[in-house]
């Protein structure tokens, strides 16, 4: 069955007159042998279509020895499932200051899971996993739900917030996404323009017309875009120009750097300065310090994020984190010389 799937596969397809050439993998599991029920079967099948991608192999079956020191991550996609399905996942929110007024404009939405029995769960222990499976695209969904029903609360208590999301890559190859965020904001009453959609470079580097194509949807619905993670990637400028991109986020691994590197405080400046001439507000990353508020506002940096503001926090603590904020004081801040020439 898998060589005559394969076999259909070598055929183009013919798409509007153009020959598309795919190549596929096959991952087998048979039941009973091995697994007693659907998920383990699903799971095991997982496990051999990855050793085929290792591999360079055309089909896999599964044995055993392919989920040595990897079976509990196989077993996360029907945790995952099942966390989604009893409404497990918290919505957490990180706090976006405005440099220049020093006041809470809004939040990045981060979604974290309370497991019943491993604790908290790290993000980077299974985001990854749902990005390689494509669940992360029910997780997009789920956070984006979450966080206009947050917009909505914050709204009728009289807090007008930007709320940020981040999509993947797997998310910007749906083509249904636009339509599928544009029902959640109507269900929600929620205005376009105060939900920001962050998408990181290789997001949109990996397919640009499609992504652009999508994009440009997303901005004509009213939905505010952003690149997230600015300067990790491989973007061209020249294809940047033409995104439909209001905001750009700078790496937080520049922004925690510059305090004691000359150069990635250059990098940074000269950052704001491309989005500022661009037309984009520009957010940092990973601010850290009284010291690194000083040299983005010097740097006219627009916004900034990071735990010298706040840790992440559960979505229902904002609202109160909001009326008790309180702006540091960081203009008696010494800086070095050097940074002051920068600024």
């Amino acid at each position: 069955m898998a060589q005559r799937l394969l076999r259909a596969m070598d055929e183009p397809f013919d798409i509007e007159g153009q020959a598309i050439d795919l190549m596929a993998q096959v991952g087998l599991a048979l039941f009973p042998r091995d697994g007693v029920n659907a998920d383990e079967v699903l799971s095991h099948s997982e496990a051999a279509l990855t050793s085929a991608r290792k591999q360079f192999q055309p089909v896999q079956i599964y044995d055993p020895s392919m989920e040595t020191g990897a079976e509990s991550s196989l077993t996360l996609l029907t945790e995952l499932k099942h966390a989604l399905e009893g409404n497990e996942f918290k919505l957490y929110l990180q706090p976006k200051i405005k440099l220049g007024t020093k006041e809470v404009i809004g939040a990045e939405a981060l979604i974290r899971w309370p497991h019943a029995s491993r604790g908290m769960v790290p993000p980077d222990r299974f985001i990854p996993f749902a990005e390689q499976t494509g669940f992360i695209r029910a997780l997009s969904l789920w956070v984006v739900e979450q966080t206009a029903m947050t917009w909505k609360q914050l709204h009728l208590a009289g807090l007008d917030m930007k709320l940020s999301v981040n999509l993947s890559t797997r998310d910007l190859i749906d083509k249904e996404l636009p339509q599928k965020l544009q029902a959640i904001a109507v269900r929600h009453g929620v205005h376009r323009g105060s939900i920001v959609l962050e998408i990181t470079e290789s997001a949109t580097m990996e397919d640009p017309q499609h992504a652009q194509q999508i994009l440009t949807r997303l901005h004509d619905m009213g939905f505010l875009l952003s690149i997230d993670d600015f300067g990790t990637g491989y973007s061209s400028l020249a294809y940047l120009k033409t995104l439909p991109v209001q905001e750009l986020k700078i790496d937080r691994s520049f922004v925690m750097n510059m305090e004691n590197d000359l150069n990635d405080a250059m990098i940074v400046r000269s950052t704001i300065d491309l989005a500022h001439n661009l037309g984009m507000t520009v957010v940092a990353e990973g601010l850290e310090s009284d010291k690194g508020w000083k040299i983005l506002d010097g740097l006219r940096c627009d916004e900034a994020q990071g735990y010298f503001i706040s840790r992440p926090m559960p979505a229902e603590e904002f609202a109160d984190w909001v009326h008790e904020w309180t702006a540091p004081n960081v203009q008696n801040v010494r800086l070095d010389t050097d940074f002051n020439n920068i600024i």
